[in-house]
């Protein structure tokens, strides 16, 4: 998604896009490496309190697999999280 969709998407006009805390412990804790290329995949809460997760984009090639009662707009992407992230996170998403 570009920058400009970001800016023009109403849900997000006022939202503060600062991040307060990462969810789960860090993906390169221990010294582990990440797949992806820019040191992702994370997740993240924002001072609003909602969450923002940073994965590998795989869009095109999962929405063909989609479930009928399932979609992704022209403003979403679908990312995929390893199970490892996910899972680590559990204990941390607050109530």
């Amino acid at each position: 998604m570009s920058d400009n969709q970001d800016s023009e998407h109403p849900f997000l006009t006022g939202l503060d896009i600062s991040f307060r805390n990462r969810i789960g412990p860090d993906p390169h804790e221990g010294g582990a490496s990440t797949p992806a290329l820019n040191d992702c995949p994370d997740i993240w809460e924002t001072e609003s309190g909602d969450f923002a997760v940073i994965g590998i984009r795989i869009t095109e090639k999962a929405k063909q697999s989609l479930p009928e009662t399932v979609g992704c707009g022209p403003d979403e992407e679908i990312v995929l999280l390893p199970r490892k992230l996910l899972v680590g996170a559990k204990a941390h998403i607050p109530d």
